[in-house]
């Protein structure tokens, strides 16, 4: 009997983070699966920095990234690039991850080759298609042309079913990156090198990096740092800076050189994770850091007006602050003074898994005819 050959196609670290453990989990089947991943490297550094950890060698890399890349470049990058990957590999199933660019250009290219494509973390749904911008269109199109749903929520598999999305083609798995987390934090110590943390101080640690915070968002975002550090002396922030220029010119100008305030390079994620086990306090705007905080007892303000994970603030793991100065302030402020506050959204019960869903899914793939 020939194996299931599952052709795994992701380009972005949060996608690498997701999928690698999945990846993994299906080498671990070798005698039913054969497993080929395809990475775009629609990021290039920080994606190797994810592939690299998880012990990772692509089958296949586009290595497709340019600099300050638009959206119509990258969509057609991807789509012809992967083109020529799926006609070589002829795979059973093509699997992609969440909402990038990547996700719904290589959906649509397996679509095109009539391939069955395994849709990870699919029916999260803003229903604001400019909200994020471009995931929220990207993950409905990538859900309109799957064929395999492993949807990680109850809330994420009603959407697809509201979707006319059929239940014989939806499965509840968990998030996988709660596969990820657990595996590194009990694997990976790694220290941020060269950053000197203040024990008798409350670490705040930041990140925000979405196009819809461009331009005036990010500085309000600023704004709320600088005036909380100001007010609290007992914080310190961490701000690992993304490398887009949009993001990286307004931070540096604004909390570039202030007291307690560490604006440090993207981090590994091992790094990050053991950084968000020390943090008192999130802000982000990252989906990724909504759904693994919690499983380190984190509280997580988020820095967006709406989430298409509903169920960590229905939890009370996460709230929403947007990028609103005030808000914000407001938010972090109560957290430090008020103890029933922290402890409320700390000892919350995290809604996106149980470490599990990679093997959930891979016994999806392994029925597959």
């Amino acid at each position: 009997m020939s194996k299931i050959k599952v052709l795994t196609i992701f380009g972005t670290r949060p996608e690498a983070i997701k999928m690698a453990p999945l990846v993994k989990e299906i080498e671990k089947n070798s005698d039913t699966l054969e497993s080929i991943v395809c990475v775009t490297a629609q990021h290039r550094q920080i994606l190797d920095q994810v592939l690299e950890l998880f012990e990772i060698k692509p089958d296949y890399d586009l290595d497709i990234m340019k600099d300050n890349q638009n959206l119509w470049s990258l969509t057609s990058d991807v789509l012809l690039k992967t083109k020529e990957v799926i006609e070589t590999v002829k795979p059973d199933v093509v699997l992609v991850h969440g909402d990038t660019t990547t996700s719904m250009a290589a959906a649509l290219s397996a679509f095109y080759a009539k391939v069955p494509v395994g849709h990870v973390e699919a029916g999260l749904r803003t229903f604001n298609k400019y909200y994020p911008f471009p995931e929220e269109i990207n993950r409905v199109f990538a859900d309109a042309v799957c064929t395999y749903h492993f949807a990680p929520t109850d809330e994420s598999c009603e959407n697809l079913k509201k979707s006319q999305i059929p239940s014989e083609h939806i499965y509840k798995t968990g998030n996988t990156v709660i596969d990820a987390l657990i595996y590194t934090v009990e694997n990976h110590k790694e220290e941020v090198k060269g950053l000197k943390l203040n024990p008798d101080l409350k670490t705040i640690l930041l990140t925000s990096h979405r196009r819809e915070n461009f331009g005036e968002p990010i500085r309000e975002i600023c704004n709320a740092i600088l005036e909380l550090v100001k007010n609290n002396k007992d914080i310190e922030v961490v701000y690992p800076v993304h490398p887009n220029p949009n993001v990286r010119k307004p931070v540096y100008e604004l909390l570039g050189e202030k007291e307690r305030i560490h604006l440090i390079d993207p981090l590994e994620y091992a790094q990050f994770c053991n950084l968000m086990k020390k943090a008192h306090i999130i802000l982000t705007d990252s989906g990724g850091v909504q759904e693994e905080a919690p499983s380190l007892g984190k509280p997580v303000l988020v820095l967006r007006d709406t989430t298409e994970r509903p169920e960590a603030v229905k939890y009370g793991t996460v709230k929403l602050v947007g990028a609103n100065k005030d808000k914000i302030i407001s938010m972090v402020e109560k957290l430090l003074k008020d103890d029933s506050e922290y402890k409320k959204m700390s000892e919350s019960i995290n809604p996106y898994g149980d470490g599990h869903a990679c093997k959930r899914i891979v016994d999806v793939l392994k029925t597959i005819k």
